[in-house]
């Protein structure tokens, strides 16, 4: 967007307009490292340019806004600049970020153009600023731009309204002229920052197996090395790959031209894609992910191809394909180069003047009560009738399907039926047991000692975090292995553990913590693998947890006999993970042999998560931060039951069988989060061993459970703040790990698979 402004500013001075741009502005300093979390660049400022102020920035819609949200700079600096301006036309570019545009339209008494470069899908935030009044404040806009069809879609679903569609533009002038020569390594060129959106990640798999049958280079502008080597599986990748960070425009322009194509593999939330037409000027075609934004500038099989979002394996494909075929690419980049005329900036600015036009030739509204309704926001300031939002289907792409259909609707079938189960297993007991009875029961509880539960339940956390930090320590003693992170993780794990179902807080732990330490695909495995070390600590905290059960209690029914049958699952899955190395060895060169390969591999790099046990200085810290971690969530379980008055009926045997109980039945959750289930083992474990009432126990187990979850919501949700994490997010990580392979000998792409349009 900051792009934008400036070449169309500079379009309309050179006209021979009085153009000024009001905006903010961080200079180089500790400020705007600290509000930014990294050093603001060098700014050589256009004499044209009023500044407003700093910004913060945000983590937004996959990426980082920056925002003016101090009340002086987003809101009296805007208001004062737009009012001394004495402008004929106003022009706000992303009316609705805040608080600048916001006030910019708000503060106007000319005509306002607003354009929309936002390609927004999710429903909270465009929600959130309609109830604020983002609806009135639009229709004071005498004309609305959107830059593509993807802005377009955004303003028309969540704020209604009509939109002009003006790309953005691009300098045709700028890159050099002439088409290059292929050389003997296909040039591939990645520009973009290291965001999970923009899909890195996903190239640089692809680009692993690439390099196995291509002589081929990857340059890759906007991130550092630090951001590359951590997503690589093989370290000596890096010799195939130049990492440029930022550079100038110049720099740009040069490497744009010396590219044999340039590669967009971004997830979502593009609007445009500027990088693709300033690829296309310089006469380098473009392959780019088909989704929203992408495929409106794209034409697949002209200037360039698109493919699957999140698909490293099709991705490879096209790259070897095209790597096989240079005419395809010198045809596709001629027409990229002709395809940029549509983009130039004196046929977008003469555009723009047209909207200008349009907007002051607007009728103004006539009378007092028309003024009024025009100042409030209720009337359109284009004098046409008021368009309400619509439901219009989504413009993204649908998922890549990982495995089978029937596989897929298995899955599906599966967890809906689990969550029907669980919400009969509670509504069942409820109404056996009494709604009323187990309210009073929770009522009645101490608030006090509840809190003091949630206490000790939040500091077991942080002892379980420690001691995976020691054993992921010794499983990669060559990897940056930082506190912080393995905690964050952890947190992130207990979140997903405690809201939805199966055992996802594993993988996802792991996965949110190997994007940390570097070349996930070689640490996710062995991150894995420390999972099993834990689980082995936690084997041993439930056999000691038997043993307070059985030394306190003389009870010892057949429910309690049936709960130690069942903590056995681990250790077989302990068992399998010693022995499966030995057993998948394979021998050959068949796909059986291949599968087995990868999957002794796979197993090799898991059991490495087991080295903590050979440091008996490590191992001990980790043994004793993991055992301590039960130790207080026993203490938190006592507490509960000191809350609802129950310590002299169920004392801390009580609470050490309720723990164990809790924590095997949930090592295979029959329900989302276990709910259901939870409740059933907690009253079969105080109503049937040691008589506490039924409606006590339900109650009981319903605290307890409201205690973890709540725990598990405090710690997770700031943790993945602080990764700018959310679970698609997960997974589009674990898509980034899947192998990709690629036939020596690829069919060459066939006729039909090409498009033959002719470019206007």
């Amino acid at each position: 967007m900051n792009r934008h402004v400036e070449a169309l500013a500079e379009e309309f001075l050179g006209r021979g307009h009085d153009v000024r741009v009001l905006a903010p502005v961080d200079p180089p300093g500790v400020i705007s490292r600290a509000t930014h979390k990294a050093a603001a660049p060098a700014l050589d400022l256009p004499d044209y340019l009023t500044p407003l102020g700093r910004t913060v920035g945000f983590g937004a819609n996959g990426s980082v806004s920056n925002s003016s949200i101090l009340p002086y700079s987003g809101y009296v600096l805007p208001r004062r600049a737009v009012r001394a301006g004495e402008f004929d036309v106003l022009h706000v570019h992303e009316p609705l970020a805040p608080l600048v545009g916001w006030n910019a339209v708000l503060a106007a008494r000319t005509p306002v153009v607003g354009t929309f470069h936002a390609y927004s899908t999710k429903p909270f935030p465009n929600y959130a600023a309609s109830a604020m009044g983002a609806r009135r404040m639009f229709n004071r806009l005498s004309a609305r731009i959107a830059v593509s069809e993807a802005a377009a879609w955004t303003g028309m679903r969540w704020f209604g309204g009509e939109y002009t569609i003006i790309p953005n533009g691009v300098d045709v002038d700028a890159p050099p002229a002439g088409l290059t020569e292929p050389g003997e390594e296909l040039q591939i060129l990645f520009v973009g920052r290291p965001e999970e959106r923009k899909g890195l990640p996903i190239l640089l798999s692809a680009f692993n197996a690439l390099v196995e049958h291509v002589p081929s280079r990857l340059t890759v502008i906007g991130a550092e090395v630090e951001d590359v080597t951590r997503w690589l599986a093989d370290p000596e990748l890096m010799s195939s790959i130049d990492v440029r960070g930022r550079v100038s425009e110049e720099e740009l322009w040069a490497e744009l031209y010396a590219a044999d194509l340039l590669c967009a593999p971004s997830l979502s939330g593009e609007s445009f894609g500027m990088v693709l037409t300033e690829a296309f000027a310089a006469g380098t075609p473009v392959i780019a992910s088909g989704i929203a934004g992408y495929s409106d500038v794209v034409t697949d099989g002209v200037d360039g191809l698109l493919v699957p979002p999140g698909d490293p394996q099709r991705l490879a494909e096209e790259l070897q394909r095209v790597a096989h075929e240079p005419q395809l690419l010198a045809a596709m980049g001629a027409a990229a180069r002709h395809s940029a005329k549509r983009y130039a900036w004196p046929r977008i600015a003469d555009q723009v003047t047209t909207v200008y036009e349009r907007a002051l030739a607007a009728p103004a509204p006539v009378g007092a009560a028309a003024r009024a309704a025009h100042w409030a926001g209720l009337r359109p300031a284009d004098g046409n009738r008021p368009i309400p939002p619509q439901k219009l289907p989504s413009l993204d792409p649908a998922p890549v399907a990982q495995g089978k259909r029937g596989r897929r609707l298995a899955r599906r079938a599966g967890f809906g039926l689990a969550t029907v189960l669980g919400a009969f297993l509670t509504w069942e007991a409820l109404k056996r047991i009494g709604l009323d009875e187990v309210g009073n029961s929770i009522v009645e509880s101490n608030l006090s000692w509840v809190v003091v539960g949630f206490a000790l339940m939040s500091i077991s956390m942080f002892f379980r975090a420690a001691s995976w930090y020691w054993i992921t320590r010794a499983a990669l003693p060559d990897r940056p292995v930082r506190r912080r992170d393995v905690t964050s993780a952890t947190m992130i794990g207990v979140l997903m553990s405690a809201t939805l179902p199966a055992r996802l807080g594993e993988p996802a732990r792991a996965l949110a913590l190997s994007r940390r330490t570097g070349r996930m695909r070689e640490t996710f495995p062995v991150l894995l693998g420390t999972l099993v070390s834990q689980t082995l600590l936690n084997l041993v905290a439930l056999a000691l947890l038997g043993v307070v059960i059985v030394s306190t209690t003389p009870l010892f029914h057949s429910g309690t006999k049936q709960l130690f049958a069942f903590s056995l699952v681990p250790l077989i899955l302990l068992v399998v993970v010693l022995v499966a190395p030995f057993v998948m060895r394979q021998t050959g060169n068949g796909r059986l042999a291949r599968i087995g390969a990868a999957a002794h591999r796979a197993m090799v790099q898991v059991r490495a998560g087991l080295k903590i046990f050979r440091d008996p200085r490590e191992g001990f810290a980790a043994a004793a931060a993991q055992l301590g971690a039960w130790a207080i969530q026993l203490s938190a379980c006592w507490a509960l039951l000191y809350a609802f008055g129950l310590d002299s009926q169920a004392g801390i045997g009580a609470a050490a069988a309720v723990l164990f109980a809790v924590n095997v039945t949930a090592v295979v959750p029959a329900t989302p989060s276990n709910i259901g289930v939870f409740q059933l083992a907690v009253i079969s474990v105080l109503h049937t061993g040691f008589g506490v009432s039924t409606p006590d126990a339900l109650a009981y187990g319903v605290v307890l459970q409201g205690v973890e979850i709540a725990t598990a919501v405090t710690l997770g949700l700031p943790a993945l703040v602080r990764e700018g994490l959310t679970w698609s997010d997960l997974r589009v990580q674990a898509l980034s790990t899947a192998p990709v392979h690629l036939d020596p000998h690829p069919r060459p792409r066939r006729r039909s698979d090409r498009s033959h349009s002719s470019v206007a």
